[in-house]
């Protein structure tokens, strides 16, 4: 059988391996120019969500969750994720959001803040109780496990470019257009640096709080063990692979935190760390084949991880000749020749 090359073993690489091998590929090499689980999937805030702006990205959320359920605690705890809306515009869009998530089968419901949310200044609000929080790198490495364990080859600290193989999958995040170009192949990828930062620890947190999200701001925070970790796109984006924390903004965030959930009050940032997207010019991702034997699974735009276990089936389905279990037309390269953008509007 062909051997299979992947470059990057974040979750989407590792889900493209595990997957190529419980199909029944034989000869699979899962490479890193670092470590496992060691890049912008260690950085990750680990939401998963089935809540987007558009169909496609929904369907492909909607093939993702249930192996997040399978997986189950510690790697998945369902709490749901939780859209609060403070002014009628913002409202307004929830609900048709709303509106085409239960066309297509999302479980969204109107709801309320749980108790310590505060919402006095809130319109209106929606959940997805079957969404939840993840632990980013524990499922990669888990994926990776499950991979090595039928037969995929690990090698790390191993430039995925300098091996021989007949298929070669590009799955490096941020790095992939540098990947691509090593290969033949442009990819409309470049890194936006995104910053999270972690509580001290607070009292009381309860453990089923929900990931809740500010419409209006992208403002976000989930619960991680007895701190919170928080969330919000910088006043300007900062492009380019510098991981860089701007620490002149943990006043503001930490305003905003206690604000929406008062039981943080005199809290501090006790850590806090940078990490990259891959973003692409609509922030949807690029998945199945660029070239001749060459084939992408990056352009994720801050979504990859969540979305990971179906793109590494319906990827691993293409490169084997197999009836796909879900359509990528939608995110294939040829896109941005055409022109034909289907922009994603939340991205958190």
């Amino acid at each position: 059988m062909a051997r299979i090359v992947v470059a990057g073993a974040g979750a989407a690489g590792a889900s493209v391996a595990y997957h190529l091998a419980e199909l029944g590929a034989d000869d699979v090499v899962l490479c890193d120019r670092g470590s496992v689980a060691g890049g912008a999937t260690s950085k990750a805030m680990g939401g998963v969500r089935q809540q987007f702006s558009t169909e496609a990205e929904v369907r492909l959320a909607q093939a993702s969750i249930g192996f997040f359920e399978d997986l189950g605690s510690p790697f998945f705890e369902q709490v749901g994720y939780l859209f609060l809306a403070t002014t009628e515009a913002a409202l307004a869009e929830l609900e048709d959001r709303a509106e085409l998530h239960r066309s297509l089968g999302v479980p969204v419901v109107d709801a309320q803040a749980p108790e310590g949310v505060r919402d006095d200044d809130v319109l209106g609000a929606v959940a997805c109780w079957s969404d939840g929080v993840a632990d980013p790198p524990a499922v990669a490495l888990e994926l990776v496990r499950r991979a090595a364990a039928r037969g995929v080859e690990v090698r790390e600290q191993t430039d995925a470019t300098a091996l021989d193989g007949d298929a070669f999958v590009i799955a490096a995040g941020p790095w992939s257009a540098e990947v691509g170009r090593a290969v033949g192949v442009e990819l409309p990828i470049r890194p936006l640096c995104r910053q999270l930062l972690e509580t001290g620890p607070i009292t009381g947190l309860p453990p089923g709080l929900p990931m809740t999200v500010e419409a209006e701001t992208g403002f976000h925070f989930r619960r991680r063990g007895d701190r919170l970790v928080l969330a919000m796109s910088d006043p300007q984006p900062r492009w380019g692979f510098d991981e860089v924390v701007d620490e002149s903004l943990y006043g503001d965030r930490l305003a905003r935190l206690v604000h929406r959930y008062p039981p943080a009050a005199g809290t501090r940032i006790d850590r806090a760390w940078a990490g990259l997207y891959d973003m692409t010019p609509d922030a949807h991702p690029i998945l199945g084949l660029v070239a001749d034997g060459v084939y992408a699974a990056c352009g994720f735009s801050g979504h990859g991880f969540m979305q990971s276990p179906a793109v590494g089936r319906a990827l691993a389905e293409e490169i084997l000749g197999l009836e796909p279990s879900f359509d990528l037309s939608s995110y294939r390269l040829e896109r941005f020749e055409a022109d034909a953008l289907f922009q994603e509007d939340l991205v958190l």
